[in-house]
Order: C-alpha cells, then structure tokens, then sequence
C-alpha cells in the first residue's frame, strides 16, 4: 500500500521546490513534493534556463556575424529557427530530468496531480492531465505535519492585451517560435522584456519596447538602466517610455497596436506582440482562502521571515510569497523554512542582498540600494563608478561598453550598493553579494588583490573611485 504521511509535503517542484525537499530530507524529514505539469517547474522548462539557451545562441550568432571584427572569417552565416528552439528544449529537458534523479538520490516521494489543502496537515490530491513521470504516487489523500505552498506565479494579464498563442505571446510562446517575426513589439521592459527584445533583435527582428513608467528597467538604478537603454537604442531597438498599450487589433498574421503617451496616441502593426507585464502568483484552487491563510494584493501569500503563514503548519515560498520573483530567492526562503522548521535558527532572509541579473546584450546586474533609495532613506552616501573603456581584459575581449557603479554608507563605510551594465556581470556581481553579506567595509575591499587581467578588477576599480583613489581612468 502506497505511503500517505509525510513530515513535510511541497506543494510544487520549481527551483524553490525542489531544492527545499532535497534539504529537508538532508535534514532527515520524510519529504513529498506534489507537482502537477513538469519537475523543475517554470525556471528549468519555460524560464530561467531556456531563455538563457536562446540568449546564448543569439549571442553566438551576434559574434559570428561580427567574426571580422577579431581578425577571423565567417561567411554565409544563417539562421535556423527550429534548430535554436530544439536546443533550448533539449537543455530544459535534461534539467528537468536531473530534478528527477536529485528526488530519486534523496529518496523524496513525488505525487502527481493537484494539489488542494483541506485542512492544517491535509491534502488532497486531484489527477493532473500531464502523464506521471515513472514511480510517482497518484491522487489521493496525503497527511503531512508541515505544507509548504510553491506553487509559483504565471504571466499577468491585462484586459485588451490578452495573449491568443498566436499572435499575442506570453514567455511560453515567445520561446517556440515557429519562425522568427521580422516585427515584434514587447510590452514591459523588465528582466522578461528586455531579454525577449534582446534576442529577437540580434536574431533580425525589427523590435520596439513599451514601458509605462518613465524609465525601462524601472527596478534596477536610474543610472544603470539610461546606460543600458542607450545600448539598446544604438542596436536598433526602439524603446517608448511613458506609454501604455491600449488595444490591440489583431489580422491574420499581424497585429497592430494602439500607443498612447503623453503626445498623443500613434499605432504600429508588426508580426508579433510579446506581453511581459509582470507575473501573479498561483494561489487559486488551493484551498487557501477556505482555510484562512492571508494574502496580499497582487495575488502572493503573506509570510514572515521564517515562510510560515498565519496559518499553523502552512508555508509559502518563491514567486507565491511575493516579490522579488527570481529563483535563487525561492531556493533560499525554502532553505530558510526547513532549518527553522528543524529548529536551527537560521537567519530570516534579507531581501535587501539578494542580486538581480538581467541577462539581456549588455547584461544587467545588482544588488542592494539603489542611489535613488539610498538618497530618499537619506543616508549620506559615497558613490564611486569605473568604465568598462579603461579595463584591458574588456577592451580585449572587444566588449568595452559598461559600467560598475558601487554605492558605500559614509559614515560606516559599509556596501550599500552594487550595480553593473556589461559583459558578464550577470557572473561578477556575486562577489559584491558576498562582501555585503559580510558585511565588508571599503577599507577591506581596497585591501583585496583581484586578478589581472580580469573583468573583476573593475570591481575594485569602482571601489577605489569611491574614495578618490581610482587608478585606471
């Protein structure tokens, strides 16, 4: 007869999910994970990690197509269209496979289907229309002392700009293409936006972003995203800012769309809409407004620092517990949730070091304040910036476009700060994460040796800037 109790059932296998069972059973707790469609969840088959597939073929082609550029040749350079999307399903595939493997190691209990929680302790699980992988328990009821909600977030719709798989597209769409648009029109220039406007312009689309607010990228550091947007703009990408899509007339193979700003209103047809307006959390059909668990607007569960709802014995990690939206948050708050729930006092998370990448053409990264926030909490700042333009190693590899920018607290001298524009800082900035989360002063960062020649040495560079003591510019 089948196991039907549990220590800790996780309701969702994203990354959030996954890795939070492969802790808890580390930690000895008998784990299940309830997952209705594909083991990894968004992030490993339609997120993270094939957008950063495609992103790597454009970024191939984009070298290829500049081969003269170091002194090499490559003539008739070409596109193939299925041939890139194959790749990026192949390496989600494997992936979601290795999940598989990871549960089977761990000895962790996959059930299929739907999960709904009928009381503290109780689920109920319904049949799911994606076939069960090999091995996996079925529907039924499932008794378990801790359920921890990971149920993730799916694309926001607004009315008038509803995705129809065809012509209008959410990220699910935008990653199958069957061919490439020569027109698209992306609508929200965050991380999802620009990285879709991104690859569709270096693979030949003629491409224009959309953005309510009056600076694209509005998260990341004003003087960050006006860098990065003057690169786009150089690309060819068109970028309107202040403007709302407010309707969309869709043709047999094209749409246009109506544009207003504070101008006036203009319409533009083009082959292809990607709407990347944000995300909602999955908190319908799981039981939890019967049950009483608080929710906050925008569709996300309202946690403590700890994940516990205000419901004894119920957890929400990830997407589903609010913003930021980003995979390593999810896989920590789940890391965070077991060890409290074994009782090993962990730190509760601190959303202020955790980093944003943006892996667009430049790429984008940051952590911590932003200038702008550092001056409206009115902390006395020293702001200190260095060029890609004056590091050998970026002139050397021919991307000597971007900016470090850091961002110190006078009076203590702590890291307050770090964002980047440029090649690979999607990879550097993890090192100003770790100085933060030290709590490192500018005096210990000017005392370490960076390797030359390195990218990273810019980081120390910004630093040394900061303090009027810059050496390369």
């Amino acid at each position: 007869m089948a196991e039907t109790a549990f220590d800790i059932i996780i309701i969702g296998s994203g990354p959030g999910g996954y890795v939070t069972a492969i802790r808890a059973a580390q930690l000895g707790f008998k784990v299940a994970v309830v997952e209705r469609d594909h083991l990894g969840g968004i992030c490993l088959n339609w997120g993270c990690i094939p957008t950063k597939a495609l992103l790597r073929s454009a970024e191939i082609f984009h070298y290829m197509q500049h081969a003269k550029d170091y002194g090499l040749k490559a003539d008739n350079v070409g596109l193939d269209t299925a041939a890139v999307v194959k790749r990026s399903r192949g390496v989600s595939k494997r992936l979601s496979d290795g999940v598989g493997f990871l549960f089977r190691k761990n000895k962790i209990v996959t059930i299929w289907g739907e999960a709904v929680i009928d009381a503290p302790g109780k689920i109920t699980v319904k049949a799911a229309k994606a076939e069960a992988p090999k091995g996996a328990l079925g529907p039924g009821s499932y008794q378990s002392k801790h359920i921890i909600v990971a149920t993730g977030a799916r694309p926001r719709v607004f009315p008038g700009i509803e995705p129809d798989k065809k012509l209008v597209w959410t990220y699910f769409e935008a990653m199958v293409p069957d061919k490439m648009p020569k027109s698209l029109l992306v609508i929200g220039s965050g991380a999802i936006g620009v990285e879709f406007a991104s690859f569709y312009r270096t693979m030949g689309a003629q491409v224009t972003i959309v953005e309510v607010l009056p600076q694209i990228l509005p998260v990341e550091d004003a003087e960050i995203a006006a860098f990065a947007r003057k690169a786009f703009e150089k690309q060819g990408i068109k970028i309107l800012t202040g403007a709302k899509v407010v309707k969309l007339d869709r043709h047999a193979d094209s749409v246009t769309a109506t544009i207003e700003d504070a101008k006036g209103s203009q319409q533009m047809t083009v082959d292809r809409v990607i709407s990347a307006v944000g995300v909602v959390g999955n908190i319908e059909n799981l039981g939890l407004e019967k049950l009483g668990v608080k929710t906050e607007r925008g569709g996300t569960i309202a946690i403590d620092g700890y994940c516990k709802t205000n419901v004894p014995g119920i957890y929400a990690i990830g997407d589903v517990a609010g913003p930021p939206m980003l995979a390593h948050k999810a896989e920590h708050e789940g890391i965070v949730c077991v060890e409290a729930i074994k009782g090993l006092k962990p730190h509760p998370m601190d959303k202020n070091l955790i980093p944003g990448c943006t892996y667009c053409a430049p790429q984008i990264a940051s952590v911590g304040l932003t200038e702008a926030k550092a001056k409206e909490l009115k902390i006395d700042i020293r702001v200190g910036r260095f060029p890609f333009l004056g590091n050998g190693k970026a002139i050397a590899l021919g991307e000597d476009q971007g900016l470090v920018k850091v961002i110190f607290d006078r009076k203590t001298g702590a890291l307050i700060g770090a964002h980047m524009v440029g090649a690979e800082v999607t990879e550097l900035i993890q090192g100003y994460v770790v100085a933060m989360n030290l709590e490192t002063t500018e005096e210990e960062l000017m005392h370490t040796i960076f390797p030359h020649p390195t990218l990273s040495e810019m980081m120390k560079e910004a630093v040394l800037d900061a303090y009027g003591r810059v050496l390369n510019v």
